[in-house]
């Protein structure tokens, strides 16, 4: 049965509870509970830390603490019973332990480690306290450590500051506002001190300035390790000024035994003393601590003979020194001792020994020996600071160790009342003495006795230093054979005070023999008495007493015998008639010189003031006594203060007449004394003898009459000094007077009561008088009125024992009311007057309401015109502080309300101004002129805000009320409104109050809510009707939107516990004004629209604060004005605008959210739901609901460690949106500038350009003035545009995008012809041409397309369910973009399959990315067809403008047929249509549409075999139109690759699938497609017979072998033709009819001309596009099954149509010919090259003949990945080297071996390789000469039999020995050495396949290439590596040569070159173009000047034709007639004999 507990309430959790049982309560260890209810060892409740979740929890886990509950029941609160320093320690422990981890996190080490220590002290501090073993001082003094490191903490944590009193939080409500500021204030200075607690309120004005705070030395003698002595010894220490020469302390003795330890025993670790009481002008002198080391031992150390062993001597040894400056630095700081090692010197001459510490410090070393080690003495010091009281709590142990107090020579700074001294300080100073007849000097020893008047013997009297017991004889040391010796030792003589008188010193001289007796010899005396007769002591002075001679016999028995001799000279000269006694007579030639000081609090030196204590001795001097009084010495007037006082006042009864002025004056002059900071502490002294002491009753009548005889004579006197101090002596005159008539009303009973009074009325007259006067003209009457305005407010306690509280306040309000009320009298008596009012609020008088009822009128009259004036701001600050903090104080008693009211009346509208003036000085940094402080105006500003809120605080409503009644006019309430607005506005927007001052913040916005509840009713009735007010409104408005943002009150930003605290003191103050702000708005009525549209964008801010119920509260607001302006209007248009236009900019500051969205659309739908213009609001809401999903998105790209991608995204979103859908063309613009600022951050200067356009193209070449907008000036339209044009071309050339920057170039060049400006138009002409040269010159890379699927709902709004096609940066593949798109969103996961994800995943909350790479498909395929075009222009349109992306996949449909795939492979090809092309304004864009076609078999292979042919037609052309001799290894390889691959199985693949009977019957339909294939087929073998034909030509004499057996495989693949088609021998039926021009060229056997070759590019019907970027060509090929050691370098198909063909994507093996999309990605070739040679060649040519399979694609159409159409100067194909190195180096695709079964070839299924999961390639920088295991295309393996080349290839045969006419060599642009291959599933991965359809196998190569067959150049050669996109240079004649473009002629005389064999760009991945020659081509749109780059090897200009090909250019002439049968057999017949005979 759960009960609810009574006493059980609080505790802490002892072990952590996990909650493992049904509603139990997880705990940690040291979590606080409330408990609710207990049962059965169960207790139910809460956790501090999460009040909301209720649970159980075991009873025994919890540690019980007492607690008091307040409010019992379901909302009871506990608070702990505990010291509340111990709970707020804990508290913020537990805040701080979270901070703290967060601290390690954020690399903030150093804090984290100085917050760990300051932690662990809390801990233990508090475990301290908790304990309960503390004294009071002691918890005193925790608590101040502890509440310094709380401050400290928090602050370095930045949370709040906590103000304090006493170390306890102060309740804000139980002080005024201005008490709560300056605990503010000292709490922040103590943090930044960091040292002990300042009290937490300024002092008051006018309090008695600091007292010096005394310093102290602790020193401790560790040990003395100078050990070589070996006998006792004395050390004395003491301090030394070196400027002054003279010790300041007392010695301080040790006396330490032979071994160097303490002669008693138990002084073990107690040899320590403290020297006192040093101020800090002695802490600034040149002290040092100095050690004199005295034996006592025999004379002579080293000498046994000298003297017996018994006798001891006091010799002096050594002396050590060290500077108190030197150690200060390092002790100062220091809360412990700090060691120090002092060298002890020996003396060299003993004579010197009085001065040898002076030496040392000077450094004369020739005086002193130093020691031979560095022993000495090992002494600690401790610097001390606090009063001896403080010292002896701060630091027990030290005094528990036993401490010698080492007092200084005279007295200290402040001589405290009661310290007791009387201490004569005697120095021994020098003697000189005669020899006595001895050949040698004596060895003098002085000793000396203190006497009493009968001759006794003092016991105790002489202190040698202190840390040793007084003793009653002393002997000096023995300076060793002497007569003249200086002692210099200081011995001090604490003689009882009753003992001074009448005792006398006696000093004996000693001649110390050395003799074997050692006697010591007594020879002289001197002596001296310690009073003169006059009674004053010895003075403080050097004394030469007189030497009398006596000896051993000689008693001094009875003293009187010597003392009635002199002692001295002065004694002499006072008294010379003593006659000369028998007994005793003096030695003239001998004296002794001593010294003294004494330090008395009791005995006197002066004669003056003896005089005065003893005037009845000299009663006729009494006027000359009292005169003197001025001249003695502050010290000796407080050491007899009561005896002078009682003198004083003796005399004054004596004669009141004669002597009242003179004592009156001394009265003065002793009262002042006292105000000395350094006898300020005899205050006391005073105050005492006042009270207990002082008996003058009749001293008050005098006293009156006295001083008001100065006052009444102060406007007479010029020097007014004596009137000055008896005004400021005008508080201890005034108690004197008081207690005076006190002691005389108790004597008579009250007699004289009504004189008095009279007389005190008229002295009050006599003080207006003086303050009335004008002291403009008189500088001295400006002082009297200071001095008696400065003491005025301390007679008003005395005043208050003799008359009533009101009548104190009378007299004081007419003397504060008799001072001139302007402000005109001067700063300086404006500020005396300010204080002196300060002084009378800070009074005991003010505390009572009955005066404070009388003066508060004066004080804030005097303030109220400082204000108006600005004068004196900060005094009169601290006065109102005072007065609201005594009225908060007394609040609760009947007259504050009178009293507030006073104060509303005289102060609030003043105040208000002055902050106001204030504040707007604040803003512009002026110093306020009433600031004589140097504090900042921040202060001020601070003070005078508290001030204000401290009113407004105490106002209550019927002060409102009365406030508001008493406005004599609207205009007046007008004002006060909006000054009080404006105030408040102010507040919040400075920041007055620093952001860590919670508490006070807080506060001020309660007061402020408070006082806005009261003044709106008054706003309302008065201003809104007939009087409606705009300013007033709108300044009310702005306050209460400023209030409810204000960032203090934006409680879901702290910690819940705060939030508990502040929601529980003051609820949520932004829900209180939001009320009130409604239904404000909602009294406005009609006027609502003078609202619209200014205070929509406030009202937003305010309803986008994340508190549900101000957004309740305040959404509808905007219902409302769209009501109103439709009313209106007949629209909302402005609502809509402003709407729109404020919500980008609060939301991109941070503001709203997800909810805030919802919460809109759903107030607001639901409004508009019943109103007229419903269909209209619905639409905005919507649109505004979208707008704000969009601007989320933006914020949290913006804000979040986005990547780019994602911010431009979302930017390119927004700003469609901006233009599309709400047509706002400012914020579009601005989005414009966003987008573009971030493109070139990115470095994306191409969108960058495009997105500068956009602005670009809004503007018109106009002269309509522009406004100032962004960062454009104001301006024309026209030089916007210009401008914007400038830039944009500026970035179209850095992003290398010339030909989108040459229309604007054309643009702006009409525009500067149409103005003529010449030299503006030259300059863009120049610009223009400079982009056509860099067109032709400089490399460009042609970048990869990835398309990616954004699926699931976790992605943010603007890619959510999307797919996009992204332009990749350069040299990016495909693994490179998958993990750079992972890493932007860390939570996505990659899709593993291209396919269409379903709903499961777009639903999901989750992450989903598909990527894979599409190829581009051109829409200029006008410029891709052309031949003349160079390539450099072609691979521009390739890649650029292009809306339509394809990728493929290829897949089996129907049964697959084993022995030939061929027959049943598809390729699926998906076509992406984006929304814009790429690039534009994004580096992607959103799919807009897609469409999936299939490709059959049969149309994938007419795809494959045209691809080869057109590859084939480049390359040959190439080598046909340049002088390659010498290397021909790609034509070599390209040749190799297809004979071979037609040879062994390539073609007779096609053959045996598509030319089958059965298939041809199966598939009627595919007639006319079989028949084109055919033909295709044949016109390989046309173009392989020309190839053959320039082979010969070139080939190298080595490489005949590899060219005999190319023409043998030529002759087999021709014969296998026409084996397989004999129907071709004749002129086929089914071609007969509609033969095209390519079936009539190859029935009639004609030689190809360029224009035949032309025909059948044109009618083909794959006419339009060969293949694409990476058709994957070969003519073999195996599925997964098959695809034993192939490497398969390319992965895309062919397309079907024109389209298609674009639309194809780089796949694994698309292809229909080299198909193992199943193959892994990565397989090398592993047979060994014997495996796979032939057997035909020798090793040496295998290489080559492997690399064969790299040679170049057709020429039309874009090359393919390994067969780029350029061709380096030396022959050698880029591309070859780069495909050599992937081959070599990097993991490839499998290569198939014609020699291997197909069982053999067999290899495991693999995922297919267009996933996303592909591998990295690598490429090393250069290649070897001789090159292992070549990749190829795969080949199927059949073999054909020989002697079917019957194909008619004579024709080609002779003249082939004549060069051809060469082409104008070029470098390229790409590099082939540092290739970077792409993935296997990149739309570059075709980089690294064959492209060649009819390929042969890569088993047997040619020669192994040398570094020569690489093209040399002075500059590294650019790259034609996978990367990218640059394609290669064409190989087609420039434009710019007077030659026509040579034909090619196929005659037995004029072997020319096929005219349209062109090559094509090296792009790995370039889309296929097709071929349409045209005669006249049209120019494309934007032409570039054909260009090309240099070779260094070349000597002639680009583009023109070497020499060697000048012969050639006669035979330019078209062949338009077939050569004959007879003569084409001749060719056949002349071409193979020239073979067989080689």
């Amino acid at each position: 049965m759960w009960t609810p507990t009574e006493e059980e309430k609080y505790g802490v959790v002892i072990c952590s509870f996990r909650g493992p049982v049904p509603q139990g309560l997880v705990l940690e260890l040291g979590e606080t509970v409330q408990i609710l209810e207990k049962c059965e060892g169960w207790y139910r409740g809460v956790s501090i830390k999460k009040p909301n979740v209720k649970g159980i929890f075991p009873a025994n886990y919890i540690h019980l603490k007492k607690a008091v509950v307040s409010n019992r029941g379901q909302y009871e609160t506990v608070v702990p019973l505990e010291d509340s320093v111990i709970t707020e320690v804990t508290a913020t422990l537990q805040e701080w332990a979270a901070l703290w981890k967060q601290l390690y996190v954020k690399h903030k080490i150093d804090l984290f480690y100085k917050l760990r220590h300051v932690m662990n002290e809390l801990i233990d501090l508090r475990r301290q306290l908790l304990s309960g073993h503390l004294t009071q001082d002691q918890v005193r003094e925790v608590k101040r450590h502890l509440t310094v490191r709380l401050d400290w903490g928090n602050e370095h944590l930045g949370l709040d500051l906590v103000p304090r009193k006493d170390f306890e939080v102060v309740d804000s409500d139980q002080i005024s506002v201005s008490d709560l500021y300056k605990m503010h204030l000292s709490s922040r200075h103590s943090v930044q001190q960091s040292t002990s607690q300042v009290d937490t309120i300024r002092p008051r004005h006018g309090e008695a300035c600091r007292l010096p705070v005394p310093h102290h030395f602790f020193l401790s003698l560790k040990s003395f390790t100078y050990n070589t002595i070996g006998e006792d010894a004395d050390v004395f220490f003491f301090l030394y000024d070196v400027r002054e020469g003279k010790q300041i302390s007392e010695r301080f003795l040790v006396r330490l035994n032979k071994n160097g330890g303490p002669k008693n025993p138990e002084k073990i670790d107690r040899m320590c003393a403290l020297f006192t009481d040093l101020s800090s002008k002695d802490m600034k002198k040149d002290l040092y601590i100095v050690a004199h080391v005295i034996r006592i031992g025999r004379m002579l150390l080293n000498d046994t003979r000298k003297g017996p062993s018994h006798l001891c001597y006091r010799r002096p040894y050594g002396c050590a020194v060290l500077s108190v400056m030197d150690v200060i630095p390092s002790i100062s700081e220091l809360k412990e001792e700090k060691d120090f090692v002092l060298k002890v010197y020996t003396c060299n001459n003993e004579n010197e020994w009085y001065q040898i510490h002076e030496n040392i410090i000077r450094k004369s070393s020739t005086k002193y020996t130093a020691p031979s080690s560095n022993y000495g003495l090992i002494i600690s010091l401790q610097l001390l600071r606090g009063e001896m009281e403080q010292i002896r709590r701060e630091y027990p142990m030290i005094f528990n160790r036993g401490v010698a107090v080492t007092r200084k020579i005279g007295f200290p700074d402040v001589i405290m009342p009661g310290d007791i001294r009387n201490d004569l300080y005697l120095t021994l100073e020098k003697g000189d003495f005669e020899r006595g007849g001895k050949s040698v000097q004596k060895n003098i020893e002085v000793t000396m006795y203190v006497l009493y008047a009968d001759g006794e013997i003092l016991k105790e009297c002489i202190s040698l230093g202190s840390g040793e017991p007084s003793r009653s004889v002393y002997h000096s040391f023995v300076l060793y054979h002497s007569n003249s010796p200086r002692w210099g030792e200081v011995i001090k003589l604490p003689i009882p005070i009753d003992r001074f008188r009448g005792s006398h010193l006696r000093f004996e001289f000693r001649h110390c023999s050395t003799k074997d007796k050692g006697e010591k010899k007594l020879f002289g005396f001197a002596f001296t008495p310690l009073m003169r007769d006059d009674g004053t002591t010895l003075s403080d002075d050097i004394h030469e007493l007189y030497v009398y001679k006596c000896d051993e016999n000689s008693t001094f028995n009875n003293h009187a015998l010597y003392l009635g001799l002199p002692c001295c000279k002065e004694d002499y000269n006072g008294c010379p008639n003593i006659p000369s006694s028998l007994i005793f007579q003096r030695s003239t030639k001998e004296s002794f010189s001593v010294s003294t000081q004494l330090s008395s609090t009791k005995l006197t030196q002066n004669v003056d003031l003896l005089a005065l204590l003893k005037w009845k001795a000299y009663p006729d001097r009494v006027m000359d006594i009292l005169g003197r009084l001025r001249h003695v010495s502050g010290e000796e007037i407080v050491k007899f203060l009561q005896d002078i006082l009682d003198t004083l006042f003796v005399i004054l009864d004596d004669n009141t007449e004669k002597y009242g002025l003179l004592v009156f004056q001394s009265l003065v002059f002793i009262i002042n004394l006292l105000r000395d900071s350094k006898y300020f502490h005899f205050r006391p002294v005073m105050d005492t003898y006042i009270q207990k002491h002082f008996a003058g009753a009749l001293a008050y009548k005098e006293l009156i009459r006295c001083l008001k005889w100065y006052m009444d004579r102060s406007a007479e006197l010029v020097r007014q000094d004596h009137i000055q101090e008896a005004m400021r002596a005008l508080e201890y005159l005034f108690k004197f007077i008081v207690q005076s008539r006190i002691l005389y009303s108790r004597a008579t009973c009250g007699m004289e009561e009504e004189q008095f009074r009279a007389s005190i009325q008229e002295l009050f007259q006599s003080i207006r008088f003086v303050l009335s006067l004008d002291s403009r003209s008189s500088e001295t009457l400006i002082f009297t009125q200071a001095a008696l305005l400065n003491s005025f407010p301390a007679i008003f306690d005395e005043l208050l024992q003799m008359f009533t509280v009101q009548e104190v306040a009378e007299f004081v309000r007419g003397t504060l009311g008799s001072m001139p009320s302007t402000v005109h009298i001067g700063q300086s008596m404006d500020v005396v007057k300010l204080q002196s009012i300060a002084r009378t609020v800070d009074s005991r008088l003010f505390s009572f309401s009955e005066s404070r009822r009388i003066l508060l009128p004066v004080v804030l009259h005097h303030i109220h015109l400082h204000l108006r004036q600005q004068k004196e701001l900060l005094i009169c600050s601290g006065i109102l502080s005072s007065i609201f903090s005594i009225i908060k104080t007394s609040s609760m008693e009947a007259g504050v309300l009178e009293e507030v009211e006073m104060m509303v009346e005289s102060l609030l509208d003043v105040l208000l101004q002055t902050l106001l003036t204030i504040m707007s000085k604040s803003q512009s940094q002026e110093a306020v002129r009433g600031q004589r402080c140097p504090q900042c105006t921040a202060e001020i500003t601070g003070e005078y805000v508290s001030c204000l809120l401290s009113l407004l605080r105490q106002m209550s409503d019927t002060h409102f009320q009365h406030l508001l009644d008493n406005f004599q006019s609207k205009d007046e309430l007008k004002e006060f409104l909006l000054k009080s607005f404006c105030v408040f506005r102010n507040l919040m927007k400075m920041n007055v109050f620093p952001r860590d001052w919670m508490v006070m913040r807080l506060l001020t916005s309660n007061i402020i809510v408070t006082t806005v509840q009261y003044l709106s009713p008054a706003l309302h009735k008065n201003f809104t009707e007939t009087d409606f007010d705009f300013k007033v409104w709108n300044s009310y408005f702005s306050l209460s939107v400023l209030f409810i943002n204000q960032p203090s009150l934006q409680l879901e930003s702290v910690t819940p516990a705060k939030r508990k605290k502040i929601l529980d003191k003051y609820g949520d103050m932004r829900v209180m004004m939001a009320y009130e702000l409604f239904s404000m708005w909602q009294n406005l009525g009609e006027h609502k629209i003078h609202f619209i549209p200014g205070m929509i964008g406030p009202f937003l801010g305010v309803t986008l604060v994340p508190q549900p119920e101000v957004r309740n509260i305040m959404i509808p607001i905007f219902h409302d004005m769209m009501d109103w302006e439709q009313r209106k209007n007949g629209s909302f248009k402005q609502v809509e605008a402003e709407l729109i236009d404020k919500l980008d900019s609060l939301v991109s500051e941070g503001k709203g959210d997800e909810n805030y969205r919802e919460l809109f659309s759903l107030l607001l739908l639901e409004k508009i739901e019943q109103e007229t213009w419903r269909e209209t609001g619905v639409s905005f809401v919507t649109s505004v609901t979208r707008l704000m999903e969009r601007l989320l998105d933006y914020r949290d790209c913006m804000k979040g460690d986005e990547t780019e991608n994602k911010k431009i995204g979302c930017t390119v979103n927004l700003m469609n949106f901006y233009k599309s859908e709400i047509n706002k063309e400012e914020m579009y613009i601005r989005y414009i500038h966003k987008l573009c600022d971030m493109h070139l951050q990115a470095e994306n200067y191409t969108e960058a350009a495009f997105t500068l356009l956009l602005y670009c193209e809004l503007l018109q070449w106009e002269e309509r003035p522009l406004r100032e907008f962004l960062h454009y000036p104001s301006q024309t339209e026209w030089q916007r545009k210009e401008g914007l044009c400038r830039k944009i071309i500026h970035y179209f050339n850095k992003g290398k995008s010339w030909e989108f920057g040459i229309p604007l170039c054309r643009e702006l060049a009409i525009q500067y012809e149409s103005l003529y400006d010449y030299q503006s138009l030259s300059w863009i002409r120049k610009m223009e041409a400079t982009y056509y040269d860099n067109i032709m010159e400089q490399q460009r890379l042609e970048p990869e397309f990835f398309r990616v699927g954004f699926y699931g709902r976790k992605f943010p709004f603007f890619l959510r369910n999307k797919e996009y096609v992204c332009r990749g940066h350069d040299y990016e593949r495909l693994e490179a973009f998958q993990q750079r798109m992972l890493s932007e969103f860390p939570q996505a996961i990659a899709m593993q399959h291209p396919n269409h994800p379903d709903d499961s995943i777009l639903q999901c909350d989750a992450q989903y990315l598909q990527i894979y790479a599409v190829t581009p498909i051109p829409d200029n395929i006008e410029v891709l067809q052309m031949d003349r075009v160079p390539d450099r222009i072609k691979s521009f349109y390739r890649v650029n403008n292009i809306r339509k992306f394809r990728y493929d996949r290829p897949f089996h449909k129907g049964p697959k047929d084993k022995e030939n795939e061929f027959k049943s492979l598809w390729i699926e090809r998906t076509t992406l249509t984006l929304t814009h092309s790429l690039p534009g304004i994004s580096r992607w864009f959103e799919v807009e549409r897609r469409e999936l076609v299939e490709v059959s078999p049969l149309e994938n292979a007419i795809q494959v075999v045209e691809n080869k042919n057109q590859e084939l037609r480049t390359l040959i052309s190439q080598y046909q139109h340049k002088q390659m001799h010498g290397n021909i290894n790609l034509l070599s390889m390209c040749l190799n690759g297809v004979i071979d691959a037609a040879v062994n199985g390539g073609i007779a693949r096609y053959q045996e699938a598509f030319f089958d009977r059965d298939y041809i019957t199966t598939h009627p339909g595919d007639a006319e497609k079989i028949t084109q294939l055919k033909e295709l087929m044949h016109e390989q073998v046309h173009i392989l017979g020309v190839g053959l034909a320039v082979h010969e030509k070139f080939v190298h004499p080595e490489m005949r072998p590899l060219h005999k057996k190319l023409v043998d495989q030529f002759q087999m693949m021709r014969s296998s033709l026409y084996h397989e088609l004999p129907a071709l021998d004749k002129l086929s039926p089914a071609c007969s009819g509609t033969s095209t021009p390519r079936s009539s060229m190859l029935v009639s056997h004609s030689p190809m001309s360029p224009e035949s070759i032309k025909l059948v590019h044109r009618h083909s019907p794959l006419n339009m596009l060969g293949t694409v970027r990476h058709s994957s060509s070969s003519l073999s090929s195996h599925t997964s099954s098959e695809a034993g050691n192939l490497v398969i370098l390319t992965d895309s198909s062919v397309g079907e149509t024109a389209e298609d063909m674009y639309h194809m994507q780089a796949s694994p093996s698309t292809s229909s010919l080299s198909s193992t999309h199943s193959a892994p990605s990565q397989m090398i070739n592993s047979a060994p090259p014997s495996a796979r040679g032939s057997p035909s060649l020798p090793d040496k040519y295998r290489h080559n003949r492997e690399l064969m399979m790299l040679l170049p694609t057709h020429r039309d159409r874009p090359s393919s990945a390994m067969y780029p159409a350029a061709i380096m100067e030396n022959g050698q194909h880029p591309n070859f080297q780069r495909a050599l190195f992937q081959q070599v180096t990097g993991p490839c695709k499998p290569c198939s071996d014609p020699n291997l079964s197909v069982a053999e070839k067999a290899v495991p299924a693999a995922p297919s390789s267009w996933s996303l999961d592909s591998g990295t390639r690598e490429a090393l920088p250069f290649l070897s000469a001789h090159v292992g295991s070549i990749l190829a295309p795969p080949v199927p393996p059949r073999s054909l039999p020989h002697g079917h080349y019957s194909l008619h290839f004579d024709a080609f045969h002779h003249h082939l020995n004549d060069a051809p006419p060469a082409l104008p060599a070029r470098t390229l642009r790409k590099s082939p050495l540092h290739p970077i291959p792409a993935s296997p599933t990149s739309p570059q991965s075709g980089l690294d396949g064959s492209n060649s359809t009819l390929s042969g196998s890569a088993s047997s190569g040619v020669s192994s290439l040398s570094e020569s067959n690489f093209g040399h150049s002075s500059e590294p050669p650019p790259r034609t590596d996978t990367m990218d996109s640059v394609p290669s240079q064409t190989w087609n004649t420039d434009e710019d040569l007077e030659t026509p473009y040579l034909p090619v002629r196929y005659s037995l005389s004029e072997p020319d070159v096929l005219e349209t064999l062109k090559s094509q760009p090296c792009r790995s991945h370039s889309a296929p173009t097709g071929v349409i020659p045209q005669d006249a081509m049209d120019p494309p749109a934007l032409p570039p000047k054909p260009y090309h780059s240099r070779h260094p090897n070349m000597e002639n200009e680009e583009g023109i034709i070497l020499e060697e090909d000048e012969k050639h250019r006669a035979l330019h002439r078209k062949i338009s007639q077939p050569i004959s049968g007879a003569k084409e057999e001749q060719a056949r017949v002349a071409w193979e004999h020239g073979i067989s005979e080689q």
